[in-house]
């Protein structure tokens, strides 16, 4: 008879926050994998919608629902961790789906390292609302990695990765801290970038997916208040910090100055205090001064008689709107 290998139990954890839209399908995805030993926990965040009530829909032995007072992502997700049991650690947005091996790809790997400080990631699908419509976006981040050279690549080629691609060890996430509730903007950005560094190496598992939800237009990602301006510079000057105490030399400061720019036209002209400290940045990276952002031909023609304002305002018009006609035409099968 074979030997039933020892028990690994996994905790996936579900912030959620009036996501009445999406929460049954993300829930149902964590149900579905084929890793047997898992347990899941969904924090509501002080919804205002039905979030709750489908979220106690699922109440199980294996699946616990909290509720608390609003507090941000960052506070759902340290809430969600303070009740975890599991070896690992699985974060899963609400409005984002698990592949159903997805888990057990990445434990069957990581059962067979003994060092609980690698780190697994994995690849992911976007779409915007069939999941079956998903298509991929490979970029450097897609194979293993020191962590040096991962937040080189995440730097350079401005790239990111979906937060449901980890996959990490409870002594690796106890090791890193809890995520920083003063974020509001990229929070996500800062936490794994700072797990990444507390790594010793970033296992890729290509076959391993999540898949990443493009049609929720609400997203705080999407916000350009000046808070969410701040949390994005706290993040960014944060991630920097991280890299070079990892490696500083030529390399990594180009990376980081390029990081910097391609910023630059979120807070570029009207977040003046904040466009100090990204300078002072840059001036400590070698560079005096970072370059206005480039505009293509349309918003040029516009520029003299709208200013940045109007240049800035029209772009996020276009953007959302061409978001909501490609979730129309998905939702209604016209793609």
């Amino acid at each position: 008879m074979e030997r039933q290998p020892v028990k690994t139990l996994v905790s996936i954890l579900i912030p959620a926050y009036n996501a009445e839209k999406w929460l049954k399908e993300s829930v149902e995805s964590a149900l579905s994998q084929t890793w047997p030993d898992t347990e899941i926990i969904i924090v509501d965040d002080g919804s205002t919608d039905s979030t709750a009530a489908i979220a106690h829909s699922f109440k199980s032995a294996r699946i616990k629902v909290i509720s608390k007072k609003r507090g941000g992502a960052s506070s759902a997700r340290n809430t969600a961790f303070s009740h975890a049991q599991g070896d690992y650690i699985q974060w899963l947005d609400a409005d984002d789906l698990l592949g159903p091996n997805k888990i057990e790809l990445q434990i069957r790997e990581a059962l067979t390292r003994s060092h609980p400080n690698t780190l697994f990631s994995s690849s992911f699908g976007c779409f915007y609302w069939r999941p079956s419509k998903f298509f991929l976006r490979p970029t450097m981040l897609w194979q293993d990695l020191n962590p040096t050279d991962w937040i080189y690549y995440k730097f350079k080629e401005f790239s990111w990765m979906n937060p449901a691609v980890w996959l990490v060890s409870r002594e690796l996430s106890e090791k890193v801290g809890p995520w920083n509730e003063e974020l509001s903007l990229d929070d996500d950005g800062e936490y794994f970038t700072r797990l990444v560094a507390k790594s010793e190496h970033v296992c890729f598992i290509e076959q391993a997916k999540s898949f990443y939800r493009l049609g929720n237009i609400a997203s705080l990602s999407r916000s350009h208040s000046a808070e969410a301006c701040r949390s994005l510079w706290r993040s960014m000057s944060a991630s920097i910090d991280q890299l070079l105490a990892l490696e500083n030399s030529p390399r990594t400061r180009e990376a980081s100055l390029r990081y910097l720019q391609d910023w630059y036209i979120y807070f570029y002209p009207e977040q003046v205090s904040l466009l100090d400290d990204i300078h002072a940045k840059a001036a400590s990276l070698g560079e005096k001064q970072l370059k206005p952002p480039p505009l293509d031909l349309e918003y040029k023609l516009i520029f003299p008689f709208a200013g940045w304002k109007g240049v800035k305002a029209m772009m996020h018009l276009i953007s959302d709107t061409k978001l909501s006609l490609k979730i129309i035409s998905d939702r209604f099968h016209l793609l």
